[in-house]
């Protein structure tokens, strides 16, 4: 969503706060601490005008969330924060979760300023919740990955619908679509001629998918798995 150039300075933002924030001296931090963190995570590195966007203390039926981003009147997500030294839990993420629901925002970011877990709140009954992602920013050797979830929580992506975007991306590859679209007619006739073409057999519609489910859920070693070559066209005998 950002462009190239976009990124190159979102990467730089999260070099800094990195070697700013996630250093041994910190490592004890208690919440209040780590809120000045996230504070500058907000804005140095997403982009968030503070006061205006990055609503503190956000009052939610007579209780708080740390923090929701809102531009314009509109309110885009929640973060919940924690202390830097306590792992994020099941009970921090329903907390969290809980906030989103009762206000009818479909975003919430949990964190303790190290690790940053982004998930879709979900308005079913129950309420439910889809984790997106799940970064430790203290990993140097992620950066590139950093960035690459990241950049739809910047505020230039989040206003060009970045995170409408980063949902249809997550929907797009959740395992039970990509099952569905195999199961497709389509697909199921492509896997057959293929494998009649392979192995001169000619298989049913039921077989193949019998088998396509064994794959499915098997625990296949992928370091085994041989894609076909890809079939060279004929060449032009005629000359030109």
């Amino acid at each position: 969503m950002l462009t190239p150039a976009k990124k190159r300075k979102l990467a730089a933002a999260l070099q800094a706060y990195r070697k700013r924030y996630l250093i041994k001296k910190y490592k004890e931090l208690d919440e209040s601490g780590t809120r000045l963190m996230i504070n500058a995570f907000l804005e140095n590195v997403l982009g968030y005008l503070s006061i205006e966007e990055i609503r503190t203390e956000y009052m939610i039926r007579g209780t708080y969330a740390d923090y929701v981003i809102q531009i314009g009147g509109k309110r885009y997500f929640l973060v919940e924060v924690k202390a830097l030294p306590i792992e994020l839990s099941a009970k921090h993420l329903r907390q969290a979760v809980n906030y989103g629901a009762n206000e009818g925002i479909d975003w919430a970011l949990l964190t303790n300023g190290r690790h940053f877990e982004f998930y879709r709140i979900l308005f079913n009954k129950p309420i439910e919740s889809r984790r997106i992602f799940s970064i430790d920013l203290a990993d140097a050797k992620q950066a590139d990955e950093h960035v690459e979830f990241l950049q739809y929580l910047h505020k230039a992506s989040v206003l060009k619908k970045g995170l409408d975007a980063l949902w249809n991306k997550s929907q797009a590859l959740d395992a039970y679509s990509i099952a569905g679209i195999l199961h497709s007619k389509p697909v199921i006739n492509f896997l057959r001629r293929e494998l009649k073409k392979k192995y001169n057999s000619k298989l049913s519609e039921a077989e193949v998918i019998e088998a396509l489910r064994n794959a499915l859920t098997s625990n296949i070693d992928m370091e085994k798995v041989k894609p076909p070559r890809a079939r060279r066209g004929r060449k032009n005998s005629a000359s030109s």
